[in-house]
């Protein structure tokens, strides 16, 4: 790894309306349908960051903290926190807004780990990466302990089969 990019070239934003077949009975977001959201927010966040295809290694963390209801706006926010030689640990926040007040709350976050691969499918190399606010920068150095939690739930993982 030879160079790093500022975490702010590849961050990605999309905005997504909150529409009937998006929920369930009681008007709120299908939580697979956040999670499908944030697959591929963080896919295209590795990508831009990496200049390649990725695949989706790990979904380590999902928050639910609060949920969107028909008729708001779903916002999500992608940054790549860290790197390692051909991986690419992807921050994403969700937020709605209510379209009436213009009130916005947290919905959701989530840190996934995504694998920059070449046209074979093999894994190939990514540049590092430079965190640039508080948050990321915090993010960036609790990188090396969420990933010796992953190494040990992929040793159980195993070990389970």
């Amino acid at each position: 790894m030879t160079e790093a990019l500022a975490a702010s070239v590849a961050r990605t934003v999309q905005t997504k309306l909150v529409l009937p077949p998006d929920t369930n009975h009681l008007g709120t977001i299908f939580g697979g349908t956040v999670l499908a959201y944030i697959d591929e927010i963080a896919a295209i966040t590795a990508m831009r960051h990496s200049g390649e295809a990725v695949v989706t290694a790990s979904i380590d963390t999902v928050n639910f903290l609060s949920s969107a209801k028909v008729g708001d706006i779903f916002i999500l926010e992608g940054v790549v926190i860290s790197t390692g030689r051909t991986s690419m640990e992807v921050y994403v926040k969700a937020e709605c807004q209510q379209i009436e007040t213009g009130v916005t709350n947290l919905t959701t976050t989530a840190i996934l780990t995504m694998v920059a691969v070449d046209s074979d499918g093999k894994p190939i190399p990514v540049k590092g990466v430079i965190p640039e606010t508080d948050a990321e920068k915090k993010l960036f150095q609790s990188a090396q302990e969420r990933k010796q939690r992953r190494m040990q739930v992929n040793e159980y993982s195993k070990e389970l089969c």
